[in-house]
């Protein structure tokens, strides 16, 4: 295992998120980070990872366990849910890796909630991505 490939991976997901003409439709920016001043009503946002390791055909690979947001400013829940399913389309369709050799991307799990602090609602989406380095 190396966490090397996380950054790759990174790389990869916010390549395809921003290259994705429908989701661009949905969403008013693909983030690396929460934007902190003047953010679009809705956005997706790379958010944690943790990596760990397990062996695979003789080898080790690389398993990222690492989240997406969609973060929504507007009424309900309706359009950041649609943008959800367009980010699972998108990343479960497969990334183009620099480094390391991608296995598959599966979502794991999703929770939509309100952020009492700011009043938006987000749809949390955990992926897994295994990696063979």
């Amino acid at each position: 295992m190396s966490f090397g490939s996380s950054e790759a991976l990174q790389r990869a997901c916010f390549a395809a998120l921003t290259a994705d003409g429908p989701l661009a439709a949905l969403v008013g920016g693909v983030f690396d980070a929460a934007p902190r001043a003047g953010p679009p009503e809705t956005y997706v946002a790379l958010g944690p990872e943790r990596v760990s390791r397990t062996a695979h055909r003789g080898g080790v690979v690389a398993v990222h366990d690492f989240q997406v947001s969609v973060v929504t400013a507007a009424e309900g829940y309706a359009g950041a849910k649609r943008a959800a399913a367009r980010v699972e389309a998108v990343l479960e369709a497969g990334v183009a890796l620099d480094a390391g050799r991608l296995l598959g991307i599966a979502l794991r799990g999703a929770r939509a909630r309100r952020d009492r602090r700011d009043g938006t609602r987000r749809v949390d989406l955990t992926f897994r991505a295994r990696i063979e380095n």
